[in-house]
């Protein structure tokens, strides 16, 4: 186990045992277990602890949408083991996120447009977005990260079939016919569906699934629907995690923490000042 191989990353939590701090790691907030501000190679990192298990259902199915939104935007990985499961959850993540994101945008837009929308999706109902975070963070990551977004996601816009996809212009056109709607609706994660259900059926009515999506695959407001949703599960996994983060990291790096953040947003802020000044 980590705590044992690097027990000075973790807070006063570590006198309690492995098996408590597995607890609260699997237990709590989104499944996962992070230290911060560790010195490694004469950097400061921020690493995560998470099972196999709890990191394949989020992939899969979107239950905290938190280590899977993370995975939706390109990401350098160091060792990867042949795990079968591992690596056919990692490639429905990607599916599942250009799904969701057809059912935001409109008929026609851009590959940028596109990166947008999927990289925002695990920062839709995120408290820190409003307090904590560079809002412009978003485009700032797509912005930079181009090349390596195509590369992620170009073979997925080629098999798709419910999409146009003119690489040579960077555009896509996209069927937004009920009928299509109701394909990438039917395509989208468990808890993703559940949520929509959630927001959309009248109490009382307990209608299932199927039912209420093709209401909403008909509904001109199905894009906001989805970002309603997906917001949903994002904002409980981002203040639990948050919550739980005061726990693991330990006070005063939590401190420390959050006055870095704090400066990167006002960082961000000044920015944009500045370009309006201009």
């Amino acid at each position: 186990m980590n705590i044992m191989k690097n027990p000075q990353h973790y807070s006063f939590l570590r006198f309690f045992g492995p098996k408590h701090v597995s607890k609260i790691q699997n237990n709590y907030g989104a499944g996962i277990y992070y230290n911060t501000l560790v010195p490694c190679d004469e950097r400061i990192i921020k690493y995560g602890v998470i099972s196999t298990g709890t990191l394949i259902e989020d992939l899969l199915h979107w239950k905290n949408l938190y280590i899977a939104g993370r995975l939706h935007k390109p990401v350098k990985i160091l060792i990867q083991d042949e795990n079968g499961k591992l690596q056919a959850a990692l490639a429905k993540n990607l599916k599942s996120a250009v799904m969701a994101a057809f059912l935001m945008l409109p008929e026609s837009f851009t590959e940028e447009e596109l990166y947008v929308r999927i990289a925002g999706l695990s920062y839709y109902g995120d408290f820190r977005m409003i307090i904590g975070e560079d809002r412009s963070k978003v485009m700032n990551i797509v912005s930079a990260n181009m090349e390596n977004f195509q590369r992620l996601y170009n073979h997925i816009l080629q098999e798709c079939p419910q999409v146009v996809y003119k690489q040579h212009l960077g555009k896509l056109e996209l069927d937004k016919s009920p009928e299509g709607q109701l394909n990438l609706l039917m395509a989208l994660p468990r808890t993703l569906q559940q949520e929509i259900t959630r927001l959309v059926d009248q109490p009382g009515k307990n209608r299932d699934v199927e039912e209420i999506l093709l209401q909403v695959a008909q509904d001109p407001d199905c894009g906001l629907v989805i970002q309603l949703s997906v917001a949903g599960i994002v904002k409980t996994s981002s203040i639990t995690q948050s919550a739980k983060g005061i726990l693991t990291a330990g006070m005063k790096k939590s401190i420390i923490y959050s006055m870095k953040k704090m400066h990167k947003m006002w960082r961000g802020w000044r920015r944009k000042a500045v370009k309006s000044v201009c």
